[in-house]
């Protein structure tokens, strides 16, 4: 269990996806340039190839977790992370219901 403080302490935006493409290194991962709200797009490494091709996505807004330390994912920085559901099988990116500008607060 974690507090309201400590939850509070995550910040998830919408962004947009301007592009994606399978990383090169990796068999189960894309590579995203996302658009949320800042002066420069960010990237993200997601590891949902099996399960969305980089044109299903591009255009789509996503949830990010925007406050997360970069990672390096098989050689490839990684500057947050996508909310996805996963039943086992399936993975489902989530995003919100209606578009709205990119980096807005998901609260």
């Amino acid at each position: 269990m974690v507090t309201i403080e400590e939850f509070s302490k995550i910040e998830l935006r919408v962004g947009t996806v301007k592009s994606a493409q399978p990383h090169p290194n990796a068999n189960r991962l894309l590579v995203l340039k996302v658009d949320i709200g800042e002066e420069e797009e960010r990237q993200l490494v997601a590891g949902i190839r099996a399960h969305y091709s980089p044109e299903e996505l591009v255009g789509r807004q996503i949830v990010v977790v925007a406050n997360l330390q970069p990672a390096k994912l098989r050689g490839i920085e990684s500057q947050g992370m996508l909310v996805a559901a996963s039943d086992g099988e399936q993975v489902i990116v989530l995003r919100p219901e209606k578009r709205t500008r990119a980096g807005s607060q998901v609260r």
